[in-house]
């Protein structure tokens, strides 16, 4: 019998946003059980001028691991949506999909900073606690609200 893994993911998309979340999430579902989904909240562009981003936070369960999670259902959902890599990790793009949380541990530090990953996260995993710094993610997500722009979107995920 296959060992389940638990997964968090953070969505997001500046081109055509109201199409493709609601897209990946179901392509998301086609793959494993999504068991909780965050509200949708709007953030400006972190790195570049553009389009605001469309931003959501998905608990997933699958019995793939990390790497198998990237190859076989984040990749093929982003190439399925015309996710396009290129040199400018800021570029627009009509979804990118990131592993946050695999089994309860972060797959790297990067986003404990980030509004647009810790916010939702905190929606749909109120007790996790940063590793390095102890505090709670709600904790890190009140203060960052206060120095980021974000707002929930109604109506995008249905």
């Amino acid at each position: 019998m296959s060992e389940f893994h638990l997964a968090y993911f953070s969505f997001g998309s500046n081109i055509e946003p109201e199409a493709n979340l609601p897209e990946a999430v179901k392509l998301l579902s086609e793959c494993g059980d999504v068991l909780k989904v965050s509200s949708v909240w709007e953030s400006e562009p972190v790195g570049t001028a553009g389009r605001n981003y469309l931003n959501v936070c998905i608990l997933f369960k699958a019995t793939c691991t990390v790497d198998e999670m990237k190859e076989k259902i984040i990749h093929p959902i982003e190439a399925r949506l015309g996710r396009v890599r290129g040199e400018d990790k800021y570029a627009a793009r009509s979804i990118d999909i990131d592993i946050v949380l695999f089994d309860g541990k972060p797959i790297s530090e990067d986003w404990y900073t980030l509004a647009y990953v810790v916010v939702p996260l905190a929606e749909i995993y109120p007790e996790f606690q940063n590793l390095i710094t102890k505090e709670k993610i709600v904790e890190t997500a009140t203060r960052l609200r206060r120095e980021v722009w974000m707002e929930t979107r109604q109506g995008v995920l249905g």
